[in-house]
């Protein structure tokens, strides 16, 4: 396995990561689909479970450490990456995922995501996007629609929602997917992909939400819909959806365009070909962009993943080198160094 994790030759199984917690969300909630999926994929990645830590904020979502038979923490509302950052950097032989929701990371928790994007933090971010706040009994969110009727706005949100995919490229993650509750084998290759990257791994999963916001994902979910409405992303192929395999993508300049590969103008030879090693951000956000449209199928698979160094590698380098120039360190002597002051 490509990470910095060592694994071990015990060989764990699906079982060995429930716990004996009554799992309460509602019945038919898309989240019973990513905790399976999640409990299916972690014994692929060989770790002990003492070496994994799950991290979570508020919301229905942020239930999940008790579901996880691991070291968990159900911190406190939008600080889970801070204090995933803090695990990693005080315990960088962990694999620290985070569970969250569209609100607890992207409204309160929204600064705390960036930054940590930006500083590639080796950590794993699971988004649970069911565009709603679901724990709090069904407000807009800051991924619904523009025009959405809530509780708590009656005569429709007038806010322009986040893209999560595009908001995670804009702050430089070096791993960025996107998958759905309700396609449990994508799921389960988007996160052993995203368990094998070094670095900030950020994977939006759509997720239904069977009380307040049912059907979100209909049309990308059902069987009868989800062929002409999602994009499958492979790596070193042709961008081609449809029930028929009958339509492609295209790049005309800087604008996608969807064509007919049934009226002789085009071919899969002209269609894009996606590339998720791309150093460049521009496409990859282009295609994030489609999903802000409905005359476009939303893609889905990993958008973009690139290395770079992680800053706990960085912040351990630079300990050992000023190690090397000024040995050990003191604590009390820092502490009394400089300006002190003694209160009587």
């Amino acid at each position: 396995m490509a990470n910095n994790i060592d694994s071990n030759e015990t060989k764990l199984t699906a079982k060995d990561f429930v716990t004996d917690q009554d799992v309460r969300w509602c019945p038919g909630c898309g989240d019973y689909s990513v905790l399976a999926q999640t409990q299916r994929t972690l014994p692929d990645l060989g770790l002990p479970k003492e070496k994994i830590v799950w991290i979570s904020g508020i919301g229905c979502s942020s239930r999940f450490p008790y579901y996880m038979n691991t070291y968990g923490f159900h911190t406190i509302h939008g600080r889970a990456a801070a204090i995933a950052t803090g695990a990693k950097l005080a315990n960088p032989e962990l694999s620290v995922w985070v569970a969250t929701g569209d609100g607890d990371l992207l409204s309160i928790g929204g600064n705390h995501f960036i930054h940590t994007c930006r500083k590639n933090i080796d950590l794993k971010i699971l988004l649970f996007n069911n565009r709603i706040y679901g724990l709090t009994k069904g407000q807009y969110s800051p991924t619904s629609e523009k025009g959405k009727v809530t509780k708590s706005s009656p005569y429709g949100s007038l806010d322009f929602p986040f893209n999560p995919v595009t908001l995670a490229l804009g702050a430089e993650a070096s791993f960025v997917a996107r998958s759905l509750d309700r396609d449990p084998k994508h799921l389960q290759y988007v996160l052993k992909r995203a368990a094998e990257h070094k670095g900030t791994a950020f994977v939006e999963i759509y997720q239904n939400c069977v009380i307040f916001n049912d059907g979100a994902f209909d049309a990308q979910a059902n069987k009868e819909t989800k062929d002409d409405n999602v994009l499958f992303l492979e790596h070193g192929k042709p961008m081609v959806f449809g029930k028929n395999k009958d339509k492609g993508i295209i790049v005309d300049g800087t604008t996608p365009k969807v064509v007919s590969l049934t009226d002789g103008k085009y071919s899969v030879n002209d269609l894009l070909v996606h590339n998720e090693f791309d150093q460049s951000v521009v496409l990859a956000y282009l295609l994030g962009q489609m999903s802000n449209h409905a005359e476009f199928p939303t893609p889905v698979g990993i958008f973009r993943q690139i290395k770079k160094s992680t800053y706990h590698e960085d912040m351990m380098k630079q300990i050992d080198a000023v190690k090397a120039k000024k040995g050990e360190g003191d604590l009390e002597k820092l502490l009394f160094s400089g300006n002190t002051w003694e209160v009587k």
